[in-house]
């Protein structure tokens, strides 16, 4: 064979879509693609399921729980998948996270509509880290950028197609169908993943992950949730408050690589940003359609355009950071993403507070700023997943893999949670809630952009 062909033959097995890869590529996409269609739903259709359950009191909780709960998951995912490989916490993650859509679609009251969302959080949050182990073992380090902005074009078909999906079946069959739908799509999906998961190998000597650790995460995750069920009330309430605040950082420390609640230097300040990233953008759009609807007047179809913009945008962003691959370093596409993000969520915030004070504002102008801040998104956040991998080992993957989620998901869970106390203490006072609520968001873009400025330098650099 000739030297050309057998480059030919090289270049060809490192695709996505190459053999060896493409039941992979294809189950992984899928799973996200699900998973970003429930994503977009719910945030399209929890006005009106908070209208049909009465349950405004628990708006922000809806969207904190899975986040929180999503921890527990998260964290014995990774430490499962240490132990004893992929294949198990796969399959149990897929059945949690169907069972949680399941309690959803069913749930009399919003009391069980929160019970299921946290459940669902639970194998979500598994699912995902599973899906960075395996990235991780089946994929070579070149395709992996790849990998993760596959992930993000995942997002495209949901969210071209998932608000107004979702705004159709809950106006003509209701909403409880958009969760108990996507249980068969999971399913299928499944199909794809799980052979691949039986396939990789079952560590021989695995290192023995404290328990402890598990416990830590449910601390935290109680904690989150307890911070914004008692956080809206007045006087020692809010001591307790503080109190659950505390608990979080106490359990979330364990969770993280040494150094991550400082901003340490390199993958503690990957993980950071990862957090703060999800934390600011996230919280922003919980809200989004809210304030489109309250504010500007719209449907929630019309509310949901916004989604889908900032779907495709993301999708978009995140290929051209992967394309761009070694040419812009990850410090660089870090720090580029977190700016834009703040930069986005800052409009957002003005936009909404000149809309508050009476000014004329066309509701374009707070969408087109969230679609801004997809961009910075997309650029960065496949990339802390990247980071992340460079600096792990085989003993640490799903140590590495957990850390960056659990940062993910707690990071959003505990802004969410703020953001509830933050809108009920404005209301209780008589002001716009919703000014407050993205102010809170800005804030915390701008500790994004601190911490991935610190995620460029090496651990051991000296103080710029």
């Amino acid at each position: 064979m000739s030297t050309e062909t057998t480059a030919g033959t090289d270049r060809s097995s490192e695709r996505l879509l190459a053999p060896a890869y493409a039941a992979t590529t294809i189950g992984l996409f899928s799973l996200i693609a699900f998973a970003a269609f429930e994503s977009m739903a719910v945030t399209t259709i929890m006005p009106t399921v908070a209208r049909a359950l009465d349950g405004f009191d628990y708006y922000a909780l809806s969207f904190a729980a899975p986040f929180a709960s999503g921890v527990v998951g998260m964290v014995a995912a990774g430490m499962w998948a240490d132990r004893r490989g992929p294949l198990r916490p796969l399959l149990v993650s897929l059945v949690t996270f169907s069972l949680g859509l399941l309690v959803c679609g069913t749930a009399p009251a919003m009391e069980v509509f929160v019970l299921g969302r946290i459940v669902q959080g639970l194998g979500s949050g598994a699912m995902v880290v599973v899906a960075y182990v395996l990235v991780g073992l089946v994929y070579p380090a070149r395709l992996q950028p790849a990998v993760f902005a596959s992930f993000a074009a995942a997002w495209v078909l949901p969210a071209l197609f998932g608000p107004g999906v979702a705004a159709f079946v809950a106006h003509a069959v209701g909403w409880r169908w958009v969760f108990l739908g996507i249980v068969v799509l999971v399913a299928v999906a499944a199909a794809l993943v799980t052979g691949t998961a039986r396939r990789q190998p079952v560590p021989e000597d695995p290192a023995r992950a404290p328990l402890a650790r598990l416990g830590w995460a449910v601390l935290a995750a109680v904690a989150v949730l307890a911070l914004e069920l008692v956080g809206s009330g007045t006087g020692l309430v809010l001591v307790a408050a503080a109190g659950a605040f505390v608990l979080v950082v106490v359990g979330l420390r364990p969770l993280l690589p040494p150094g991550t609640l400082r901003g340490g230097r390199g993958l503690p300040s990957v993980i950071a940003t990862r957090g703060l990233l999800a934390a600011s953008f996230f919280c922003a759009e919980a809200y989004i359609v809210y304030v489109l609807q309250e504010r500007w007047d719209l449907t929630p179809g019309q509310a949901g355009i916004a989604l889908t913009c900032v779907g495709v945008v993301w999708a978009a962003s995140s290929q051209v950071s992967s394309r761009l691959g070694e040419r812009v370093s990850h410090g660089a596409a870090l720090r580029f993403g977190t700016s834009v993000v703040l930069v986005g969520v800052g409009a957002i915030a003005l936009l909404v507070w000149l809309r508050a004070g009476g000014t004329a504002v066309p509701a374009a102008a707070p969408v087109a700023a969230y679609v801004l801040a997809s961009v910075g998104m997309g650029f960065a956040y496949p990339r802390t997943g990247v980071a992340m991998l460079a600096d792990t080992t085989d003993e640490d993957r799903g140590f590495n893999s957990s850390a960056l989620t659990v940062a993910d998901s707690l990071g959003a869970a505990l802004a969410l949670s703020v953001s509830g106390i933050a809108y009920a203490t404005a209301e209780r006072a008589g002001q716009d809630p919703f000014p407050v609520v993205y102010a809170l968001a800005v804030a915390i873009g701008v500790l994004g952009v601190l911490a991935a400025i610190r995620a460029a330098q090496p651990a051991g650099s000296p103080v710029a």
